[in-house]
């Protein structure tokens, strides 16, 4: 087994993208009020990937499942701390 790099790049691809530092840089309330929505978005897509996949909708299923994770991804980024 191979250990998984602790780097924060590495466990969140998104935070290696240039507009990822102007998210970090919005006001706490600003970032507050997106992520919300970003964790809105994460549940929601999550949901409509088990849908679909239960309607044997693979290909839709696998969007969802990915517009999850990045929203999810995204989440994490920009919540303040």
């Amino acid at each position: 087994m191979v250990d998984r790099s602790n780097r924060a790049e590495v466990r969140n691809p998104v935070l290696a993208l240039p507009a990822a530092a102007k998210l970090q840089a919005l006001p706490p309330e600003v970032r507050q009020v997106v992520a919300e929505v970003l964790r809105d978005l994460s549940v929601d897509a999550r949901a409509r990937a088990q849908v679909s996949w239960r309607k044997n909708k693979g290909p839709m299923a696998a969007y969802w499942k990915a517009v999850g994770a990045y929203a999810t991804h995204l989440y994490r980024a920009v919540r303040p701390c």
